[in-house]
């Protein structure tokens, strides 16, 4: 069979070869979709993010393929010569550990390229962590914001916490186990603690489980448990206008400004309260900020 042909709906085989990004299971195997192995089993070769794990998907279902790693540390070399191999007439798979490549990895870096060559792009869909976490979350899903890994850098990482916390629409972070608590310290000093939540982890796996509560209540179902495999948040926008949803952030901020300028904190809370037309209790109970 001619992939290149049959699956891109050409009558004529393009003279560049096409690079298929074929969507991998998040967590079961069996996720995997029949035209997904397909073009595994028919390309020329498959760049993977991680070529021991790849191993263990196509072993499973005996696909018999030649390997080679892309991924974040290697892809800027890596890419010149995927244009060169895809140039010279070859077809490629591109696979990520699990999930859609190109999303929060360097596959996009890889499409661009690629684009401004004017190669051609073909995606198999397959799982997404994001969006399953987002259709079992309850939560508002026709509009919404993945933001993937928050940026480490404080001031960024900051910007998009307060971006977060005054947006309407559903927002989706990945975060790894070592940074959950922190997370949830920052989202409840960013959001306050009663905007709704929901945490998924192990998804598709037998011990898949899913945690629908509130940003001050998340820390105690997560702190008592065996942290493994990274996690996906689904935040909650913003309802309808109320003393909860004021501008958190830069609130705060002004309240600290204060306190660190030698005003106590009770006399801080009445100063703003009066200046932003809030209840005292509100502005004095943002006092607790994360580490």
């Amino acid at each position: 069979m001619n992939i290149k042909t049959s699956l891109s709906h050409r009558s004529k085989e393009p003279e560049n070869g096409v690079l298929y990004i074929v969507g991998t299971p998040i967590g079961n195997l069996n996720d995997i979709s029949f035209r997904g192995l397909e073009i595994l089993n028919n390309v020329d070769i498959i760049a993977c993010e991680d070529t021991r794990q790849t191993k263990k998907l196509i072993s499973k279902f005996n696909v018999n393929n030649n390997l080679i790693s892309f991924n974040q540390h290697n892809s800027r070399n890596k890419i010149p010569r995927l244009i060169q191999y895809l140039e010279s007439g070859k077809s490629m798979a591109l696979v990520s550990d699990a999930g859609l490549p190109g999303i929060s990895d360097p596959g996009e870096d890889l499409v661009r390229a690629l684009r401004v060559k004017g190669l051609e792009v073909i995606c198999v869909p397959g799982p997404n962590a994001a969006l399953t976490a987002l259709v079992t979350s309850g939560f508002p899903s026709s509009r919404f914001i993945f933001e993937g890994f928050l940026p480490k850098k404080k001031i960024d990482r900051e910007k998009v916490l307060h971006q977060i916390s005054q947006n309407s629409k559903t927002t989706i972070i990945f975060e790894s186990p070592h940074r959950i608590i922190k997370l949830l310290e920052e989202l409840e000093f960013f959001c306050g603690e009663k905007r709704e939540i929901h945490i998924a982890r192990e998804l598709t796996k037998k011990y898949e489980e899913h945690i629908v509560t509130t940003v001050g209540a998340s820390k105690n179902h997560i702190s008592n448990k065996k942290i493994l495999g990274e996690f996906t948040i689904v935040i909650k926008g913003l309802d309808n206008p109320t003393f909860d949803n004021f501008d958190h952030y830069s609130l705060k901020k002004d309240l600290m400004n204060l306190i660190d300028a030698g005003l106590s904190l009770s006399s801080a809370a009445k100063y703003l309260s009066k200046k932003e037309n809030l209840p005292k209790n509100i502005i004095y109970n943002l006092h607790k900020k994360p580490k």
